[in-house]
């Protein structure tokens, strides 16, 4: 069922819903997620169920203000803090000790957690109603509403689609990113980049005054990194096979008959359209390709193709998170 995230009526009735350990299709600027109280065992194995993920991958925890940090996470160091001052509410998730005794399960039973304060009224609202109550609710689990692996939902009728009319949804409107958050993680004494998104590396590293790293950069240390959502090889997958080609290898492939016998869709940048295929354009800007980047590779899924051919993004930073999300779709 969709109500109008809005209405003070459908927030209650999402506030009610969490508090007696049900499900919700929550919307934020990234993605949509699948919400459960967090603290709620029995709510978090709701979730994995309904999605079909593996119990030991960790979920993301939205929280309604950076105070409600020091519930789940202990020990955070200064320039965590600097990254909540800067960029919470909003698209970045810091993965941080975990408090002993909270919240284990939405931690996939790791001794860290990922915590993120999302940038859109709708999930603020219900995060607040939440928290308001008695006991208060104070965070809500909440990984992308889809089957594990595939696509993102970022409208409240791809939720739908994909778990069906029973689950209680709001609609906030389209998602106004269209990626998951950015992933750092701020356990191992330095921030270091786990997923890329919408807030660049530079953007992090000015933020918070030192260098953020990238796994690759840390391979002398002798602790392990901790799981975090979304870092899988193979995910953000439609039905159909993705292939991701430079433009000059499209552009041949399409002028030498490479589509014979086999049903595509193209999402191209730079490359002309081909009349007798289905279409659409990349936009020129990293974000504006985000925004609409799971939504259009949905669009082309449901035309029954068998692969759909993606252009390669450009090799920049403001890109990396869509080349990130392609090239897992792609895996």
């Amino acid at each position: 069922m969709i109500l109008a995230g809005q209405a003070k009526a459908a927030i209650a009735a999402a506030a009610h819903t969490l508090v007696a350990g049900g499900l919700l299709g929550l919307p934020t600027e990234t993605v949509y997620g699948l919400a459960a109280d967090a603290e709620n065992a029995a709510a978090v194995a709701r979730i994995f169920a309904a999605k079909g993920r593996p119990a030991d991958h960790p979920l993301i925890v939205h929280l309604a203000d950076a105070a409600a940090a020091a519930h789940f996470a202990v020990g955070l160091p200064s320039f965590a803090v600097a990254l909540m001052q800067a960029f919470w509410p909003g698209p970045l998730t810091l993965i941080l000790p975990r408090r002993v005794g909270v919240a284990a399960a939405a931690a996939g039973g790791q001794n860290s957690i990922g915590l993120r304060c999302p940038a859109h009224p709708v999930a603020l609202a219900v995060l607040a109603a939440c928290a308001a109550l008695t006991p208060p609710v104070r965070g809500l689990a909440a990984p992308s509403a889809n089957l594990f692996g595939r696509v993102s939902p970022t409208t409240a009728a791809h939720v739908q689609q994909e778990l069906g009319p029973d689950l209680l949804i709001l609609d906030g409107g389209p998602c106004r990113v269209g990626i998951e958050s950015t992933i750092v993680d701020c356990t191992r004494g330095q921030p270091v980049l786990l997923r890329p998104g919408a807030i660049t590396v530079a953007e992090l590293a000015a933020a918070c005054g030192q260098a953020v790293l990238q796994p690759q950069d840390l391979v002398d240390s002798t602790e392990a990194a901790p799981r975090a959502s979304g870092t899988l090889a193979s995910h953000y997958a439609p039905r159909a096979r993705v292939r991701l080609l430079p433009a000059a290898a499209l552009q041949a492939a399409l002028r030498d008959g490479a589509t014979t016998g086999v049903a595509i869709a193209v999402y191209a940048r730079t490359v002309a359209p081909h009349p007798a295929l289905p279409w659409r354009h990349m936009p020129a800007s990293a974000a504006a390709a985000a925004q609409q980047l799971f939504a259009v590779l949905r669009e082309l899924d449901s035309t029954g193709v068998t692969e759909i051919w993606v252009e390669t993004p450009p090799d920049a930073p403001d890109w990396a998170g869509v080349r990130d999300r392609l090239a897992r779709a792609a895996a």
